[in-house]
């Protein structure tokens, strides 16, 4: 089971050495009633595999999707959700705040 994010990012790292396209997301600004704090993190592999969480599950989908992209093209991104947005309504972040998350591709 993975515990912390210290865990998390040391699991990319091995995922790295297996040869897979890894990506970060660092929950790296909140405001409001956020669901994860900043330095939150979930690491996302080319196949649409992830471990740990940058928003309690409420947009997971949306960073996965534009985390494969960055291992795709190595451009990182900085994704912002918040209920203002009307994309955040559509991944689910209705908690009331907002997050913005860096993807970045890992290589090894």
């Amino acid at each position: 089971m993975i515990a912390n994010d210290n865990d998390i990012l040391r699991e990319a790292e091995a995922w790295t050495r297996e040869g897979r396209g890894v990506a970060l997301a660092t929950v790296v600004e909140t405001w409001g009633s956020a669901p994860r704090p900043v330095g939150s993190h979930l690491v996302i592999d080319a196949e649409g595999s992830f471990l740990g969480s940058v928003s309690g599950g409420c947009v997971e989908g949306a960073v996965i999707a534009d985390a494969i992209d960055v291992i795709e093209s190595g451009k990182p991104k900085m994704l912002e959700f918040g209920v203002a947005d009307e994309t955040a309504w559509q991944v689910g972040l209705s908690c009331g705040g907002r997050i913005r998350v860096y993807v970045e591709r890992i290589d090894g």
